[in-house]
């Protein structure tokens, strides 16, 4: 089973995305202005072909119920494309545990993620890297885990030695460490050294990392500029704790579906590929 482990879906007239509205407004990623659209099922099964199943991650809707609820009717409708969800959870909140209760009627729920990091610039101004120093949040991560739950973690490398004392603190919670965990300078220097920082993270038990979202630090990206990516997550990891995720619609920005597919195709070995485009997916997310 070929399982993308990260994408969104996003239905404008059903759910509100304060972010994704916004016009004119540039983003740690770049423009969206062209992906300011519908994005539904149809046109990502479209770009996915090749692919059997994928996981839904949250993407910061107004309400984070009601686009868990939504995905879970698509989900409803379309039996024949396995797709399970991670949904927005603050974990800080005084009602976590009935948060957590409402999400886990969906069947379609396998984890929950709150932004911890999403660039300098724009964490400077949400605040989110204050979760780390929260005692709240430590305990939500521990109460995720003990629900049988995973959290979906985005970080930037600047975080990764905070990050971990906290996980060191939830270790029955499975993590997945998502866009390899932004590797914002992509210079031969920063890319080394976000490589050793990586190591405080690869070296826990519970971590997972996806490869995916790379287009986002480098919009003109070539097969070339990611490849020392592609092996430090291979070598930190392993193939049983790596897996693909296309990003899409936000990666769209940046390549269609079938150059991302293929350049990761390449630059994957060819008897991981069971593992990183599905085995661990499967595994992870309990297909």
């Amino acid at each position: 089973m070929r399982i993308d482990a990260h994408h969104h879906l996003w239905d404008l007239s059903a759910v509100h995305y304060p972010w994704l509205m916004a016009k004119g407004v540039e983003r740690f990623f770049g423009d969206p202005a062209p992906i300011q659209r519908n994005y539904l099922l149809d046109e990502f099964r479209r770009d996915a072909a090749g692919f059997d199943g994928s996981v839904h991650i949250q993407v910061g809707a107004e309400d984070g119920w009601d686009e868990a609820a939504w995905i879970q009717a698509v989900a409803e409708a379309n039996p024949d494309w396995p797709m399970v969800q991670v949904a927005f959870c603050d974990l800080t909140a005084d009602d976590l545990s009935a948060q957590l209760d409402r999400l886990q009627t969906l069947s379609t729920l396998r984890g929950v993620r709150q932004i911890v990091g999403r660039a300098p610039s724009e964490d400077a101004q949400s605040g989110t890297n204050a979760l780390l120093g929260d005692p709240r949040f430590a305990a939500g991560l521990r109460e995720v885990g003990r629900r049988g739950l995973s959290f979906d973690l985005q970080l930037i490398p600047d975080l990764y030695d905070s990050m971990a004392r906290v996980l060191e603190a939830a270790p029955d919670t499975p993590i997945a460490l998502c866009h390899a965990g932004s590797p914002i300078d992509r210079s031969a220097e920063g890319l080394r050294d976000w490589a050793e920082r990586l190591r405080v993270l690869s070296a826990l038990p519970q971590i997972t990392c996806k490869l995916s979202g790379l287009g986002m630090f480098d919009h003109n990206w070539t097969p070339d500029s990611i490849h020392p990516i592609v092996d430090t997550l291979l070598d930190q990891f392993g193939p049983d704790c790596v897996m693909f995720g296309s990003n899409f619609p936000v990666d769209s920005l940046y390549s269609n579906y079938s150059d991302l597919r293929s350049a990761f195709q390449k630059l994957v070995p060819s008897a991981m590929h069971a593992a990183v485009f599905g085995g661990t997916a499967k595994r992870f997310y309990s297909f």
